[in-house]
C-alpha cells in the first residue's frame, strides 16, 4: 500500500518541482531584464566608485560584522543551536584577518582566498540560521 501512495503523490513531487523551477528561471529572466540595463548604464560610474580600493572593504567589513552578529544572535536564541553563532562568527574572525593579515603574508590571491572562506562561512550560518529558524515557525504553527 506504500508503493501506492508514494505514486500517488510522485506528481505532486514533480509538481512542486517544476513549479519551483518556473518560478526561478521567470524570477532570474526578470532579474536579467532590469539589471543589464541598469548595470550597463552604471559600469562607467560603479568604475569610479573605487570597488577595489581598500576603504570600500573596511567598511563592508563594518557594516557585515554587526549585521551578521544581530542576525545570528537573534536566531540562535529563537531555536537555540549555538554551532550557527560559532560558524558565523569564525567566518567573521576569517573575513577580518584577510585584510589584515593577508596581503602581507599572503599576497593578492592569498588575501582574496581568506576572505572568499570567511564569506562563504557566514553566508553558510545564514542559511543554516535561516531555515532553523523557519523550522522552529512551522513546528509552532502546527504543534510539533
Amino acid at each position: 500500500m506504500t508503493e501506492l501512495t508514494e505514486m500517488r503523490n510522485y506528481p505532486n513531487t514533480l509538481q512542486t518541482v517544476a513549479d519551483r523551477l518556473a518560478i526561478g528561471l521567470s524570477m532570474l529572466c526578470a532579474l536579467h531584464c532590469l539589471a543589464l540595463p541598469l548595470a550597463t548604464a552604471l559600469l562607467p560610474s560603479l568604475l569610479g566608485m573605487g570597488l577595489e580600493d581598500e576603504s570600500f572593504h573596511v567598511w563592508l567589513v563594518i557594516i557585515v560584522i554587526p549585521l551578521s552578529a544581530f542576525a545570528l544572535t537573534l536566531g540562535c536564541t529563537k531555536h537555540r543551536n549555538k554551532s550557527v553563532l560559532y560558524i558565523g562568527m569564525l567566518g567573521l574572525g576569517i573575513l577580518c584577518l584577510a585584510p589584515l593579515l593577508g596581503h602581507d603574508l599572503l599576497g593578492e590571491v592569498g588575501e582574496r582566498l581568506l576572505t572568499l572562506a570567511g564569506s562563504i562561512l557566514i553566508a553558510l550560518s545564514h542559511v543554516r540560521n535561516f531555515r532553523l529558524c523557519r523550522q522552529g515557525d512551522i513546528c509552532e504553527s502546527h504543534g510539533c
